[in-house]
């Protein structure tokens, strides 16, 4: 089946279609939400709701060609965790003046498998690890993340400055560090 027979049938409510589009990207949406929500079942169940809220609210989504939805199911899947994280209290952002998190040096893994570095960011604390997602993995500017986690932009510089030095002690006791 092709994506955008499958998404026309997921707008009549049709199950097989449902199922297609949800295999189709079921893994790298349980990925998403476990880089910023753990334990793995609260991650796929964030999924679940995520893919839940995508096909209850299918006929927002404009289609435009293969590759459109993983997009829009990413952003539907962050937008879950984050709402989480905010429920829950996990995501316990402390304000700071813009420029006050002090300068670290790239993370240089050297050998390192990219499932390793996953791992040591998944031991980031919640908001760390939010922050260092969205700005390294999502692609999402200061001004941005601000915007979504409600916090300044010196906020938002800090913890990235804070995540990746955090990460670059955790890279240097692993042995990765060159």
């Amino acid at each position: 089946m092709k994506e955008q027979k499958a998404i026309e049938g997921c707008r009549k409510q049709d199950r097989i279609s449902q199922k297609y589009v949800y295999d189709l990207y079921a893994d790298a949406m349980l990925l998403v939400c476990m880089r910023y929500v753990k334990p793995l079942p609260d991650a796929e169940e964030l999924m679940l709701n995520g893919f839940y809220n995508f096909f209850k609210n299918i006929d927002r989504f404009i289609y435009n060609g293969d590759g459109s939805v993983r997009p829009w199911l990413r952003k539907i899947m962050l937008n879950e965790c984050l709402m989480h994280l905010r429920k829950t209290g996990e995501l316990k952002l402390k304000p700071e003046a813009a420029g006050e998190g002090e300068s670290v040096d790239p993370v240089v893994t050297g050998d390192m498998q990219a499932a390793e570095l996953l791992k040591l960011i998944s031991r980031l604390p919640p908001g760390y690890r939010t922050v260092f997602n969205l700005y390294e993995v999502e692609g999402y500017s200061h001004k941005e993340i601000a915007n979504l986690l409600n916090i300044s932009e010196g906020t938002s510089k800090s913890q990235l400055s804070k995540a990746r030095s955090q990460l670059q002690v955790m890279v240097k006791r692993q042995g990765w560090y060159n």
